[in-house]
């Protein structure tokens, strides 16, 4: 899994890499957190707000202040979103 943390580095963004990086190491998955400082980058997502959480190529949230718990639940959903597919594949 690849989540990606678009935003200039402001307070919110450090945030939410910080929470990020905590729900993947709790919940031990294989993932990798990066920051998305580049605005010829981000704007490749088409992100309206700072901070963007980008779950495998998928903006999921744009211009909030995620909780932790709201963050855990993207990448719950996230996690879902990659079995499923696993398993269509195997179909």
């Amino acid at each position: 899994m690849l989540i990606k943390i678009l935003g200039a580095g402001c307070e919110k963004c450090e945030r939410l890499e910080k929470h990020a990086g905590e729900v993947v190491s709790e919940l031990g998955i294989d993932a990798t957190v990066e920051e998305i400082r580049d605005a010829r980058k981000i704007a490749v997502y088409r992100l309206l707000a700072t901070p963007g959480l980008v779950i495998n190529e998928e903006l999921v949230s744009s211009g909030r202040d995620l909780t932790k718990r709201e963050v855990t639940q993207l990448i719950i959903n996230a996690l879902d979103k990659e079995e499923r597919a696993k398993n269509k594949q195997i179909e």
